[in-house]
């Protein structure tokens, strides 16, 4: 509807007062021609003729104005719409259609015109995005595959301890569980953004629901020995309970995976009037502030050493989740120092 409002009624107002004109002119030109004519000559017979000459003339003359209108207004920029139509169909995301006319002034195919640029533009990107994604899961595929093809190898070595075959099963489990997340992953971001997971809303205590979300994460916690802080108010909302225990369990795991032993994480739940805010506060490695922008993109991940194991998906899922249920996720990090991951959830706080 924003767009409609560039559309101009002048190009209306012109084609119909130019057809007045034309009208007007024509019957005007019949008049004059036959009080001419009968001025002239009382022969009737010759009077019809010269009448049915002067209607062939500015008939010819009506369709000839016809064509050249219909050629200026509506063949040319028909045909360039075609022409790109064309062009997109068969793959080429790039074109683009020149607009003559001011945004104010468009014509009806002014506003096709700027509607198939965005179009294209949006093609293009997701063409990009589609490429990118292929890439991505290649790579992230690849890695763990080399890894379990080795040592499916290597375990087949009969001279082996039993420690040695251990570890190499241990490695295998592992690299095994690394495809089976990166592909959980990509079917639920793809069920996400199909709409195919219906949010089921319903009034649950969320302090409980966090609560729970951290306490599976107990024994990844004792293990690195991690300071572990919660601060929660007790809070019942109205919301999806199935769509956040996705967020809590993705921002609590990379909070540990990015935290080194002995580090502190901080977990915090606040009613800000109907909302909810969430945030959880880790002392790993933080994110650079010029990568910070692209750290809810599929595949990004914020540790570029990649000393950690992750298929940069994570993230991905809860800004989806978040954007589903209407809410707002923002970082704040240092390098070094740690991040705080903070989800504010609007108008959802229920009164028990």
């Amino acid at each position: 509807m924003k767009k409609n409002k560039g559309l101009s009624s002048t190009i209306n107002w012109v084609g119909i007062i130019s057809f007045f004109v034309l009208i007007a002119f024509v019957m005007q030109m019949a008049i004059l021609c036959y009080d001419y004519i009968r001025s002239k000559t009382e022969n009737m017979v010759l009077v019809a003729v010269l009448i049915l000459v002067e209607v062939i003339i500015l008939s010819t003359f009506c369709t000839v104005f016809d064509w050249i209108r219909r050629k200026i207004m509506i063949d040319i920029p028909t045909k360039k719409i075609l022409s790109a139509t064309e062009k997109i169909a068969d793959g080429d995301f790039s074109t683009r259609l020149e607009i003559k006319h001011d945004y104010g002034k468009y014509n009806q195919y002014d506003l096709i015109m700027e509607n198939l640029n965005k179009m294209a533009g949006e093609l293009q990107k997701n063409e990009v995005l589609k490429t990118d994604f292929i890439s991505n899961v290649s790579h992230e595929i690849k890695t763990p595959l080399a890894v379990i093809q080795n040592y499916a190898t290597l375990i087949q070595d009969e001279s082996l301890d039993s420690e040695t075959r251990k570890n190499h099963a241990k490695t295998l489990i592992s690299a095994s569980k690394r495809i089976s997340d990166l592909i959980t992953n990509i079917l639920k971001l793809n069920k996400l953004e199909n709409q195919e997971i219906q949010e089921k809303h319903e009034t649950f205590n969320l302090t409980d629901a966090l609560a729970e979300s951290v306490m599976e994460f107990e024994t990844l916690l004792e293990k690195k020995n991690l300071e572990l802080n919660c601060d929660f108010d007790d809070v019942f909302v109205y919301s999806s309970k199935s769509l956040l225990d996705l967020v809590w369990n993705n921002l609590i795991s990379n909070a540990i995976k990015f935290t080194p032993d002995g580090g502190k994480i901080d977990v915090s739940l606040k009613i800000k009037g109907k909302n909810a805010e969430v945030s959880v506060t880790d002392t790993g490695c933080g994110i650079a502030s010029e990568v910070g922008a692209k750290i809810f993109e599929k595949f990004y991940q914020g540790d570029t050493s990649h000393s950690t194991q992750g298929n940069g998906l994570g993230l991905a899922l809860v800004k989806k989740v978040i954007d589903i249920l209407g809410g707002e996720i923002s970082v704040r990090s240092q390098v070094n120092k740690g991040s705080t991951f903070t989800i504010l959830l609007k108008d959802v706080v229920y009164e028990n």
